[in-house]
């Protein structure tokens, strides 16, 4: 059983791993472009004294989307702020058993996001964005994309953690983000 469970969670990670590098380097590119939008703008405005009407909501939906893209590697790399000085001070089976509770609790939540995101998605083709003429649907997309990518991280780490607290902890190692292995 566990054997299955670490190939499921080794097949999980892989598909994880490309997908969060290919948003990552999307999200430089959006990045890049919301910087240009910006500065576009400023020069439109105060150098040529004509504002353009598009550069804020396009930069606006950058960010989102760059945000989207970015959020489920930080979660999967333990990029967010976390306080761990009650797990730590606990038994290692404890520490599991409160590690695999707050991810049951994470997917339970993250469902729920995913769920209204999706309906947010489907009620944003009723309108347009208000200078760039598309629906707003494409904006609100990165909400959905965000927590369907972060319940697969979720879910990969929930059962990483399972097999750590069933199996041999190194069959299950902690990821370590791959663009920082070895930097320190």
């Amino acid at each position: 059983m566990i054997k299955i469970l670490s190939t499921f969670v080794n097949g999980l990670a892989a598909l994880n791993v490309a997908i969060l590098w290919g948003g990552r380097q999307l999200a430089w590119v959006m990045i890049a472009l919301m910087v240009f939008a910006i500065m576009l703008q400023v020069f439109f405005r105060y150098v040529l004294n004509d504002a353009l009407p598009w550069p804020e909501e396009a930069a606006r939906a950058l960010m989102i989307w760059m945000m989207a893209l970015i959020a489920p590697s930080a979660y999967r790399w333990g990029g967010f702020v976390s306080i761990t000085m009650i797990s730590d001070a606990l038994p290692r089976v404890l520490r599991s058993l409160l590690t695999i509770g707050m991810f049951l609790l994470a997917g339970v939540v993250l469902y729920i996001l995913l769920t209204q995101a999706l309906n947010h998605f489907n009620s944003g083709f009723m309108f347009k964005s208000s200078s760039l003429k598309i629906p707003l649907a494409w904006i609100y997309l990165a909400m959905s994309v965000c927590f369907g990518l972060m319940m697969s991280v979720n879910t990969e780490l929930l059962l990483r953690h399972v097999g750590r607290l069933l199996g041999d902890p190194e069959d299950f190692p902690i990821p370590e983000d791959p663009d920082f292995v070895g930097a320190e």
